[in-house]
């Protein structure tokens, strides 16, 4: 079920979403989701092939294992 959100724009934004949605023939809304979803596909998940490379890479896996337990054992701290 959809749910209705409210979003408040500078009209700068507003003009710039309005048009790039008529562009591509979309309501503003379904621009709007549309974009946001791209965004976090694209920022969020790692594809096959960086996955594979990530998965191969024994030195980085190494590293990883080590901090894991390093957190579960609660040594270190961290730094900002």
């Amino acid at each position: 079920m959809s749910k209705t959100v409210t979003l408040r724009l500078n009209d700068k934004s507003y003009k710039m979403f309005s048009a790039l949605a008529q562009a591509e023939n979309r309501t503003m809304s379904n621009f709007i989701e549309t974009s946001v979803l791209r965004s976090i596909e694209q920022h969020q998940f790692v594809d096959e092939y960086e996955m594979e490379e990530i998965i191969n890479n024994e030195e980085l896996n190494k590293s990883l294992k080590r901090a894991y337990k390093d957190v579960s054992a609660k040594r270190g701290r961290f730094i900002e």
